[in-house]
């Protein structure tokens, strides 16, 4: 872990990821699908827009401010405007959101049931570790914006 880093040990997208392909693979061998419907692939390209417009528009973002993107580097701004302004963790939301698409346009519905804990593991592995690292370098600055803005949406 770098002294000047959240120190998250898996990059996020691995996570999300590794978790899809075992449920969409691993599934395979377990009964249970979704069901085969235009509704299931309407949901699905909707999710994945909203998705991939979401995590776009946070990179966007954190370019615009000069700051990395991946949590094992140093954050050197914090970033309020874009989808920062409704919720702390649009990449995360964006990433999710896409994750489900893909488990609907490929009926997987042990890769949907892995989403959970994919998601309590970006909570709490991922996501505590980037508060804990955001506030003890930011201080009030940041626990304001925590204060104003959702964690999720």
């Amino acid at each position: 872990m770098a002294s000047d880093s959240a120190g998250v040990r898996v990059p996020p997208p691995f996570i999300y990821f590794g978790a899809l392909l075992l449920g969409i693979f691993g599934g395979r061998f377990l009964p249970g699908t979704l069901p085969n419907s235009l509704a299931t692939v309407i949901a699905g390209s909707v999710l994945f827009m909203f998705g991939f417009a979401l995590a776009y528009g946070a990179i966007s973002c954190f370019r615009e401010r000069g700051t990395n993107v991946n949590p094992n580097a140093p954050v050197t701004a914090l970033v309020f405007d874009g989808p920062y302004r409704i919720t702390r963790n649009p990449m995360y939301v964006g990433l999710a959101c896409a994750y489900a698409a893909i488990a609907l346009w490929t009926r997987s519905l042990w890769a949907l049931v892995l989403l959970v804990p994919v998601l309590l593991v970006i909570r709490y592995a991922v996501i505590a570790r980037e508060e804990r690292y955001l506030t003890a370098k930011f201080g009030a600055e940041y626990a304001g914006y925590t204060a104003r803005v959702r964690r999720w949406i």
